[in-house]
């Protein structure tokens, strides 16, 4: 038998099922409120607790290098040259002329001044003169005696004067020769010091002075040892002597590396007990003229054997008050802290005495940008490579 199925009216009640669902949306909704509010709430939290690391820094590093290296002093000298000449003049009298320019190159023999010759050759004239007078008398002196008709006194003093005569001679022909004024010299004349139409003065000890002029090629310098690097450096010569000449670099001021050899040429024989020094002179080619004469110079004299040396970049060397330091970059890439002890300077490069070790890598570049215990990200420096800093000035350990 079947059953009627009725539809529920409007105002009956719903069945369970309906019942529940709008209580089981609005407790979804609370959850996934609660969900989302306890997500913003860890990702911030994590944000603010763990901020993201910065990268690290980029650097230049350079291995410390090992070379031989002979031990040298540096030491300040000055440039001289091998000759120099203060030209005077020898006799009196009125410049008649100049000839030739202010730091042109002259030859031993050119005339380069001309003081006015002809009061010197009216003396040489008349020497000329008496002297010939002089010598017919000494001949006829030698007849007349072997006739008996003058004393032998007589012409002994007739060959006295003929004597005489022939040095009024030759001192009336150099003093008409010293009216002109000729190089002794090959070299570099500086100005006149004396113009055209002025007395000078030929008398010994008050000549005057009219130019200078100094030798071409090769230079002197000359440099004071104090005594305790003489001792050291006169040690190393006995030593060295059997190789020949002792070498010597040098360098002037707008150099670097010391780029010009020499050797030294001769030291004083005695020490200087006022200045507690030695001067030593040494020799330099001159093919580019750029040695002048005066030009203060830094010369690199050895007082050692070679020896293995380390070398640093001048880049890499920092000052932390009274000392010097490097950072140096491990095997981590991490950069610490190291105090050195440096030298002089070889092929533009420091000396280390102490501090570092063959192979260590010293940061170059990027030092402003990293402290000690920093993690960095290094690239090795490449050979011939500008740096990327200005040049620094050579420093004193």
């Amino acid at each position: 038998m079947l059953r009627n199925r009725t539809t529920p009216s409007a105002s009956s009640p719903a069945p369970r099922r309906f019942r529940l669902l709008p209580t089981l949306l609005t407790g979804a909704l609370v959850a996934a409120g609660i969900i989302t509010y306890a997500t913003v709430r860890a990702t911030a939290a994590e944000s603010s607790a763990a901020p993201a690391a910065p990268p690290a820094p980029k650097v230049t590093v350079a291995p410390v290098e090992e070379k031989l290296v002979t031990d040298s002093d540096e030491i300040t000298g000055h440039v001289d040259a091998v000759e120099t000449v203060e030209l005077r003049a020898r006799v009196s009298g009125h410049l008649d002329s100049v000839h030739f320019q202010a730091g042109q190159l002259v030859k031993a023999g050119d005339l380069l001044f001309t003081i006015d010759p002809r009061w010197y050759r009216a003396q040489f004239d008349l020497a000329s003169a008496k002297a010939a007078v002089a010598e017919r008398e000494a001949k006829r002196a030698d007849e007349l005696l072997a006739a008996t008709a003058i004393s032998s006194e007589e012409a002994e003093a007739r060959t006295a004067r003929a004597a005489e005569a022939q040095a009024e001679l030759a001192t009336a022909r150099l003093d008409l020769e010293h009216t002109q004024v000729r190089s002794p010299i090959d070299g570099r004349i500086g100005r006149a010091l004396i113009t055209k139409g002025n007395l000078v003065s030929g008398s010994p000890g008050d000549a005057t002075l009219l130019t200078t002029i100094v030798s071409v090629g090769d230079a002197y310098v000359y440099a004071d040892l104090d005594e305790a690097t003489f001792l050291t450096f006169n040690r190393f010569a006995r030593e060295h002597r059997a190789a020949g000449r002792v070498p010597v670099d040098l360098e002037l001021a707008d150099e670097t590396d010391y780029p010009r050899h020499g050797f030294i040429e001769s030291s004083d024989n005695r020490l200087n007990p006022a200045t507690g020094s030695l001067t030593l002179r040494m020799v330099f080619p001159n093919a580019d003229e750029a040695l002048i004469p005066g030009l203060f110079a830094r010369v690199r004299v050895p007082i050692g054997a070679s020896e293995p040396t380390l070398l640093i970049s001048e880049r890499a060397v920092e000052t932390d008050q009274s000392q010097k330091f490097v950072l140096v970059v491990g095997s981590d890439r991490v950069a610490s802290y190291r105090t050195v002890q440096l030298g002089g300077t070889y092929e533009g490069k420091r000396i280390v005495r102490r501090g570092l070790r063959a192979g260590d890598r010293v940061i170059v570049d990027g030092l402003q940008h990293v402290r000690p215990g920093m993690a960095v990200d290094p690239a090795v420096a490449t050979a011939g490579a500008p740096p990327a800093s200005a040049t620094v000035a050579l420093a004193t350990p």
